[in-house]
């Protein structure tokens, strides 16, 4: 029975992933304004409904690991060291993501989130409203961690840790639309990555006068 359980689980990420790369194949192609979900159905050559099942709405299709980040990203301030700043506790994630975005297709990268963001007003709406609920929760991760920080003090550092992966996920979006090769800005992003980190993680510290 759990392997049964185990190949339909297999099966349906499988379908999952089929039609998210579709939908980013597309909207790479045309851009996301263009494209409709019964266009994603056809090109991945299943109904509308399998579609809407996996992703209930059109912005799912680029945002659906939202969630998935935003969680991430308060584990990370809320499970680090006690000496430890939140901005250190995010480094590697957003190394990672740098890193992520080397190693991806030039074509499909410009049908997924960092590009798409760039070109399409209804897409970057979405996506401003999901950095504001990532902001509360890693002031909520801030909050518990450090009790004693005021809920402005902690909001606001969060606000400024989320700017610098908006403005890296910004700069990452334009170096695809630009078709810009990796290697020429990776290690660019990753400075201007660690400066800014290196400097709120001196303010935190600042702030708990230590």
């Amino acid at each position: 029975m759990e392997t049964k359980l185990g190949l339909r689980e297999r099966k349906k990420l499988q379908q999952r992933e089929h039609i998210a790369d579709t939908a980013a194949a597309l909207f790479a192609e045309r851009g996301y304004d263009s494209v409709s979900m019964s266009d994603v159905a056809r090109a991945a050559d299943v109904s509308d409904q399998t579609v809407y099942n996996y992703f209930p709405t059109k912005p799912d299709l680029v945002l659906d690991r939202a969630d998935e980040y935003r969680n991430m990203y308060a584990q990370a301030v809320r499970e680090r060291a006690p000496d430890q700043s939140p901005a250190d506790a995010l480094r590697p994630l957003l190394v990672f993501a740098i890193d992520l975005y080397a190693e991806e297709s030039p074509h499909l990268a410009l049908g997924e989130f960092p590009a798409l963001c760039l070109q399409s007003g209804t897409l970057r709406r979405f996506a401003l409203e999901l950095r504001e609920q990532q902001t509360e929760r890693l002031a909520a991760a801030l909050r518990e961690t450090d009790p004693h920080i005021s809920g402005i003090i902690a909001r606001a550092h969060a606000a400024a840790l989320i700017s610098v992966v908006q403005t890296i996920t910004d700069a990452t979006g334009q170096a695809i639309i630009d078709h810009v090769a990796p290697d020429e800005v990776v290690s660019r992003m990753k400075k201007e990555a660690a400066d800014a980190l290196d400097h709120l993680a001196q303010v935190f510290l600042t702030c708990l006068n230590r």
